[in-house]
């Protein structure tokens, strides 16, 4: 059973509970304190037989919902008739509760059997800490409620984004991709000290690192999958890869083939932008059976490496042949470990453009282009 969504009427036409359902106005979202008091406009009374929620329990967590449930006596049940709920997002706990960002944090449902389902993603974020406490209520026949004692509080964590919610974030990706531009090479740009560490103090290699946390704030890759970020993206007019970069002023180049092959798996990871026009999509190739490739095969889409929208792999004539899409940018993650002999690191002769770095870059949550209705 769901709380009711705002905007449905679960009270009489003069209720408070009613106006801060539909209005979202001040007054109304002057509830009732923690101590479970009447506020001086609410309409609500005290009654100290109504028996306060105990044992809170928080379950089954995804990205905009979870289940809810507590213990009570049973001989009141039959007296409550409503439910407050107070819930707020953990960092802002302590703030000015009227911000507009911060609205609604008190919900209010019928009297349902438990465990109840809070679901709504206008209010609900994915990976985001919240806390909660609950009242029991009644309602009296001048349409003011009766509450208990608030009780206790209790902190839980929202999911990440599920594959079918990254499943519609790649049907928006796929609109938007353009047509299809030959490549055949993967590159990674850095500054001299990475590739002299790699050389020296990592035998040769790079090694996968963690995501930061760009892009989607549900992404399930953010924070948890290791990977080198490649790009492959080249200029329209040359072909080839284009010179100016924010990541440094050496870049590694290798052959296309020696990453992204028929042994290779190929992972949709997210749609997003940076108030800008135009779109970053994340994929991540994994060789088949790698550590990399079980955590995907859990949490992302999987792409047909011969016939996707985005980068594919098709063989012609005997040999590989690689097509990259134009109208996104692609950021590539290589989940394995990557030997420098296999390329060549060279300085490129263009600049190094800072404000084009997408470390850590924060989603547009305002874009209707890759925003999905879960949260962003």
């Amino acid at each position: 059973m769901e709380v009711p969504r705002l905007g449905h009427s679960i009270s009489s036409p003069t209720s408070p509970c009613e106006n801060m359902i539909k209005n979202l106005s001040l007054e109304a979202i002057q509830l009732c304190d923690r101590e479970g008091h009447k506020s001086q406009n609410s309409g609500i009374a005290e009654m100290e037989e109504l028996p306060v929620p105990q044992n809170i329990k928080i379950n089954n967590i995804t990205c905009d919902s979870f289940k809810i449930s507590w213990d009570m006596d049973p001989k009141s049940k039959e007296r409550i008739t409503h439910y407050f709920i107070d819930l707020n997002k953990k960092e802002n706990k302590n703030s000015n509760k009227f911000k507009h960002k911060d609205v609604p944090t008190k919900l209010v449902a019928k009297a349902v059997p438990l465990p109840m389902t809070v679901r709504g993603h206008w209010f609900l974020s994915p990976r985001t800490e919240y806390t909660v406490a609950v009242q029991t209520a009644s309602k009296q026949s001048d349409g003011d409620y009766a509450v208990s004692e608030w009780s206790e509080i209790i902190e839980f964590c929202t999911a990440d984004y599920s594959p079918v919610h990254l499943t519609q974030l790649l049907e928006k990706a796929e609109v938007i991709a353009g047509r299809m531009l030959k490549f055949s090479l993967f590159y990674r740009n850095q500054h001299k000290e990475y590739f002299d560490e790699a050389r020296v103090q990592q035998g040769n290699k790079m090694m996968p690192s963690v995501k930061d946390n760009s892009g989607s704030h549900g992404s399930p890759i953010s924070g948890k999958l290791e990977g080198i970020f490649f790009s492959c993206n080249t200029e329209f007019n040359t072909g080839k890869a284009p010179q100016d970069s924010p990541y440094g002023r050496y870049r590694f180049e290798v052959q296309a083939e020696m990453l992204f092959n028929q042994k290779t798996n190929l992972y949709f990871g997210d749609l997003y932008c940076m108030y800008t026009a135009y779109h970053y999509v994340i994929l991540v190739l994994a060789p088949s059976g790698s550590p990399g490739d079980e955590f995907c095969k859990q949490r992302l889409p999987q792409l047909n490496i011969a016939d996707n929208k985005f980068l594919t792999c098709t063989e012609e004539d005997g040999r590989l042949v690689f097509h990259h899409a134009q109208d996104v940018i692609l950021e590539v993650i290589y989940t394995d470990p990557l030997d420098l002999s296999l390329g060549t690191v060279a300085e490129i002769s263009g600049h190094q453009l800072r404000s084009l770095s997408t470390v850590n870059a924060k989603k547009d949550p305002s874009c209707k282009i890759c925003n999905i209705s879960v949260g962003r």
